[in-house]
């Protein structure tokens, strides 16, 4: 027995992930009213050059209004003639009365679907936009809010030097301001269309062509392809997608992070849990998984293989063939959803962030001071102890310190007459505290948030 329309999906793009308001952007009918607006600018400038009647372009308007030219009416033509754009154009004579014969003149298929797919990346750029100015908000917010809060840096997981939660969300933050600032200068890249005929020449408008495409794109808010050929370069689709694997990149490098934050024996940072209702794990009820931030991870996978179909795209036999056309109907929108969905989740993360400043503190002086080994090696080469001599003289004092002992090196280097010649007990203390040696990098985090809110903030 068949099941219900919901039943039936397939991808889980349709019932699982996607927005509902990105995913209204790529749905069969926002794109064939799209279509219609092209042919309905086209008709228009046509009879502003007196190439067709008046009369006939103001038909051919009325029926590219939205619900006169049907949905079902386009597919059982193009079951017919197994030509989309075709299908189109017959569906829209239907309803032009008089006008009919005048629909599509001197355009060819392209013209209707790039210049289209020009209007729905204008689109999606304004959506893009506005989620990247949200997560890069969030992320400055709490940069704010935690810019004095100390805890340990890693490199190669292990300790390296303290410094603060707000500098390293500033590292964040600045990264997706870049894609932010990437995308507003691409924009126009994308928004571009093509009313140039066969083969891109204008042949087919005569010696109006350079005019019909210039007030057909015009109408439509939409810049020309310079020099099409058939198509609309595929350069531009490449560009964009590549961008799009840019910043699920750095989504993947911000959720990997707070997934290692989160593991058990660190515990500094969270995703946010509902604990009235969420559940970790069907049999280990203790379990608070950072399930956003991976499945942030697993779709940034996803979205840097769509990356390359758009890169082979790029070539094209002679002025054109048909190779591209199949899998841009497919990534095209499963990049844009699967993108806004991980924005979206990571905003979520980001914004209810979960801190725990006392187990930093505990994991910051977990190594028994061997942080503060960057501190001591420079103040003993400032006292006149060659560089590499300090830097042997620290690595020994630094073997096999105590785990939990937050003065173990403190003590030690007291111990030593080679360090306790060249300072007091209280130098050594100052050198040895992480709190002071953050105000650093507290201080940059301030000066980082103000200029990036500062960019942030220009006019798109």
């Amino acid at each position: 027995m068949k099941g219900s329309v919901e039943e039936d999906l397939v991808c889980p793009l349709e019932f699982r992930y996607g927005p509902s308001k990105v995913r209204a952007l790529f749905t069969r009918r926002a794109r064939l009213e799209r279509w219609l607006k092209v042919e309905a600018a086209l008709a228009q400038a046509l009879a502003w050059e007196k190439v067709i009647p008046a009369s006939a372009a103001k038909a051919i308007a009325q029926a590219c209004l939205p619900d006169v030219v049907r949905l079902e009416r386009v597919d059982e033509l193009e079951r017919q003639t197994r030509h989309d754009v075709m299908a189109l154009t017959r569906a829209l004579a239907e309803q032009s009365g008089e006008g009919g014969r005048w629909v599509h003149f001197g355009a060819t298929s392209n013209d209707i679907l790039d210049t289209a797919m020009g209007l729905e990346l204008q689109e999606v750029s304004r959506v893009l936009d506005a989620y990247l100015s949200e997560l890069c908000e969030a992320l400055l917010r709490q940069a704010e809010s935690h810019q004095g809060t100390a805890m340990v840096a890693r490199t190669h997981g292990q300790h390296a030097v303290p410094f603060t939660l707000g500098y390293k969300l500033c590292s964040f933050a600045a990264e997706f301001l870049r894609h932010l600032e990437r995308l507003r200068e691409m924009s126009h890249r994308l928004a571009v269309g093509k009313m140039s005929g066969a083969v891109g020449t204008g042949a087919s408008f005569g010696d109006i062509a350079e005019a019909v495409e210039s007030r057909t794109l015009g109408i439509l808010g939409l810049s020309p392809e310079p020099a099409a050929t058939q198509i609309v370069a595929r350069d531009r689709l490449a560009e964009f997608t590549n961008w799009m694997a840019l910043v699920a990149s750095t989504s993947d490098r911000l959720a990997t992070e707070v997934r290692n934050l989160q593991r058990t024996e660190l515990g500094e940072l969270g995703e946010p849990f509902d604990e009235t209702s969420q559940v970790g794990s069907s049999t280990m009820a203790q379990k608070r998984n950072p399930s956003n931030s991976e499945n942030i991870s697993s779709l940034a996978r996803l979205v840097r293989a769509l990356a390359g179909p758009p890169l082979e795209n790029m070539v094209q036999w002679h002025e054109r063939d048909l190779a591209n056309s199949a899998n841009e109907r497919i990534v095209i929108p499963h990049d844009v959803l699967l993108l806004s969905e991980m924005l979206e989740r990571l905003t979520t993360i980001v914004k209810g962030l979960r801190v725990d400043p006392a187990r930093m503190h505990e994991n910051l002086e977990s190594s028994g001071g061997a942080v503060m080994a960057e501190s001591l090696l420079l103040a003993l080469t400032e006292r006149g102890v060659a560089r590499a001599e300090s830097h042997e003289l620290v690595r020994q004092l630094t073997r096999a310190l105590p785990h939990g002992d937050s003065r173990a090196l403190l003590e030690r280097a007291r111990g030593s007459a080679e360090v306790s010649g060249k300072f007091s007990k209280e130098e050594l203390e100052r050198l040895l505290d992480p709190e002071a040696y953050v105000r650093a990098s507290q201080r940059k985090a301030a000066r980082t948030i103000v200029a990036l809110r500062r960019e942030l903030a220009r006019p798109a």
